[in-house]
């Protein structure tokens, strides 16, 4: 881990383990990016920007500027002067101008991180990481801006954000404020995103580059089921083991853009950061805006490297739970057991039957509160039901514990029933644009969390629920999208930050909930996985991946995710079947092995299993308290996926000392007169000798020929394999 400037060449390196991240200052003037990929030591690199070709820099071509900035490889690219690509910055003037002009000013290189005041980031300590910033300024406009570049220590990972400050006299506008850019030459690259919908969130699909400007973007208000705030560049010939891969994940829950634009001179610009459309921020003289992160992770060893640098980046420097190294409480959810029609009597049943198999705490879904019997009425009313939990809280949640179980909540504080006391006390609390009916969603309008008056009032009567029994998990939920989009608290010529505003509401709420209550375990939640992402994960250590729990579109909701977030943030529990979703039906061994993976928990009514599928939740758990310490902290190597081979799909978890794995493999669809498979492994010391089903073999044996899994008769079957290092001899 190591940050230079070379005075000579103008030329500043960002040296991870493995990799160089490089830019360069080009006529006193300008910052372009010079390279990212493999690790490299020579600092007289400025050959790669190509200054002794047309059309030159514009201190040697004095008559052609524009040429220059439309092909040269800019840093933080800028509406208006001439560069027609995608832009990462644009500010409107008072007289109503979009152009700037921000000429580089000097550096600084310090031990440690900067904070981002009121955004989810990664953190590090001054001897774990280190940051450049890079200072520009337009004068014209007393605009200054900072580029932040940190790396850590052992990890391949650059994060970038960016600080924009009004040092002039008059106020102006931000159109577009980025967080990160590369410009590099392309290389037949694909572009490989995550996209799906409700109940299957985060399909990983790979498509080829071609001309002008493919996106990945939401402007849903929230990160959104459909699109996901993630792209990565990949050479044609990329696996899991090889290719090079350039990878962006936006550290941030709102709307986004991720964009890659092929330029006529065969030129890829890769850019990501707030979404513009709806955005405008009006900065002050003396304001400073803080655009929210942006992680960049090169491999050239394949996807499988880019995903374990994500994970590790994620645990060592963006989670901040205290479960986060610890085993959380196997749960069982009342949702799909109950929907609305429960009462504390059959909570309580449902909780008797699960703690006498093993699980550890009773979530209380949806239902409670109000007068809340189904989902049109009462958001907003966070007050208990008494018609409902007779006793009160407090007397359910003693009775559970005596049972030895801890106890859950589940909550929505971002939504506002129309049907709710609140809103008749506080109609103007909603998100709305005066004159025009509120668009609404599942019988539900949206708080205005962009007011610190609303934030505090909700909080308040949530916390008031919170302190008056011990309650040790809460899951918040947020089941819709913003649209109206108008607040009754901005000024005309503010509400183009109501997005932004609300999303900081949202962080606000949060971190002052993990604060006030410190040893709570807050689980993420958005009508599913809406809202899974690393701005999410630096509040909660574990988000529910999807609404649809059936076992078999799991694979591939839970491929996607753990591409890039640690699988121990993924919330993945056992359903009844047929599935509620899709109504298929799988083996309960099956459902137990997938939801393994994740968090581990249980969404049936338990009272209503078999005994022969209770001796199952029994063994389920037994595994979960066997493996979970290896799954949550290993490292994790897809072997196959049914995604794209439609019959079998299969992972691993990796012990970091190569001593110990769990082999996953799931037989989707049977073939006929089908021989066995020899499955190579992966992350294995090729040295050691390892123990798999009582016969010993050499790790290089097991990752080259592969280990023999047999053909199996049947759909949906999975294999649970413990791979041990074998004693010496």
């Amino acid at each position: 881990m190591r940050i230079i400037f070379d005075e000579k060449n103008k030329v500043f390196l960002l040296h991870t383990e493995n990799t160089t991240y490089g830019l360069a200052v080009v006529d006193d003037r300008y910052v372009e990016h010079l390279y990212y990929g493999a690790r490299i030591e020579d600092t007289d690199i400025r050959y790669l920007l190509r200054e002794d070709e047309a059309p030159f820099t514009p201190s040697v071509n004095k008559r052609e500027t524009g040429a220059f900035l439309d092909c040269a490889p800019m840093e933080y690219p800028e509406t208006g002067m001439g560069d027609y690509r995608e832009s990462a910055f644009c500010v409107r003037s008072m007289a109503g101008y979009r152009a700037s002009e921000l000429a580089y000013e000097g550096y600084e290189i310090e031990d440690g991180k900067p904070e981002l005041r009121g955004l989810p980031a990664t953190w590090g300590s001054p001897e774990d990481c280190m940051t450049l910033k890079v200072f520009l300024r337009d004068s014209l406009l007393g605009i200054k801006v900072t580029l932040l570049y940190s790396i850590f220590r052992g990890l391949d990972a650059v994060v970038r954000s960016v600080l924009v400050e009004n040092e002039g006299s008059e106020p102006f506008y931000l159109e577009k404020v980025l967080s990160a850019c590369v410009d590099m030459d392309d290389r037949g690259f694909e572009v490989l995103g995550l996209f799906g919908s409700w109940a299957r969130e985060r399909h990983i699909q790979r498509m080829p580059l071609g001309y002008g400007r493919q996106n990945i973007a939401s402007v849903k208000g929230e990160s959104s089921h459909q699109e996901h705030p993630f792209l990565a560049l990949v050479t044609p010939e990329t696996t899991q083991e090889s290719g090079e891969v350039y990878a962006m994940n936006f550290v941030y829950s709102g709307n986004f853009i991720a964009q890659v634009e092929k330029s006529q001179f065969n030129s890829v610009r890769m850019l990501m950061g707030i979404h513009p459309e709806g955005f405008t921020w009006k900065l002050e003289p003396g304001e400073q805006f803080t655009a929210p992160e942006v992680v960049m992770v090169y491999s050239g060893q394949g996807l499988g490297n880019m995903t374990r640098t994500f994970h590790d980046l994620y645990r060592e420097h963006l989670i901040r739970s205290p479960y986060l190294h610890e085993k959380r409480p196997i749960l069982i959810n009342n949702w799909e057991a109950t929907y609305f029609d429960f009462d504390e009597k059959k909570l309580l049943e449902i909780a008797k039957d699960a703690s006498e198999l093993g699980i550890e705490m009773l979530v209380m879904d949806d239902g409670w509160f109000g007068k809340r019997s189904l989902d049109d009425s009462s958001l907003g009313d966070w007050y208990v039901n008494e018609e409902k939990i007779r006793g009160g809280l407090h007397t359910l949640v003693e009775n559970v514990k005596k049972l030895g179980m801890k106890f859950g909540i589940w909550i929505e504080p971002e939504m506002i029933s129309p049907e709710s006391e609140l809103y008749r006390k506080h109609p103007d609390w909603a998100i709305q644009i005066p004159g025009r009916d509120i668009t609404q969603s599942r019988a539900q309008y949206v708080l205005d969390f962009s007011r610190d008056e609303v934030v505090d009032g909700v909080y308040e009567m949530i916390a008031e629920v919170l302190r008056s029994a011990d309650i040790s998990y809460v899951k918040w939920d947020m089941n819709r999208q913003l649209a109206t989009l108008g607040s009754c608290a901005l000024p005309p010529d503010r509400q183009g930050e109501l997005f932004h505003r609300y999303m900081l509401g949202v962080y606000r709420m949060q971190e002052r909930l993990i604060t006030d209550f410190p040893h709570l375990l807050l689980e993420n939640c958005s009508g599913g996985g809406a809202r899974f992402d690393a701005g999410m994960l630096y509040y909660s250590p574990q988000i529910w991946c999807s609404d649809d729990t059936d076992a078999i579109e799991r694979l591939a909701i839970q491929e996607g995710t753990a591409l890039i977030y640690p699988v121990s943030a993924m919330g993945a529990h056992v359903s009844v079947c047929p599935n509620h979703t899709v109504g298929r039906t799988t083996p309960f061994e099956t459902r137990g092995d997938v939801a393994l993976l994740g968090t581990f928990g249980y969404e049936l009514d338990i009272t209503k299993l078999s005994e022969e599928e209770k001796e199952q939740v029994k063994s389920q758990v037994e595994n979960y308290h066997k493996y979970n310490d290896l799954i949550r902290e290993g490292d994790y190597y897809r072997l196959a996926s049914a995604a794209e081979n439609r019959y079998y799909d299969s992972w691993m978890i990796v012990e970091k000392d190569k001593s110990r794995a769990l082999l996953f493999c799931v037989h989707v669809l049977a073939e006929a007169n089908a021989k066995s498979r020899f499955l190579r492994l992966s992350g294995l010391d090729p040295e050691k000798r390892y123990l798999v089903e009582g016969k010993a073999y050499t790790g290089r044996t097991l990752m080259h020929a592969g280990l023999r899994i047999p053909a199996v008769f049947g759909d949906f079957k999975s294999r649970l394999i413990e791979i041990k290092e074998a004693p010496l001899l």
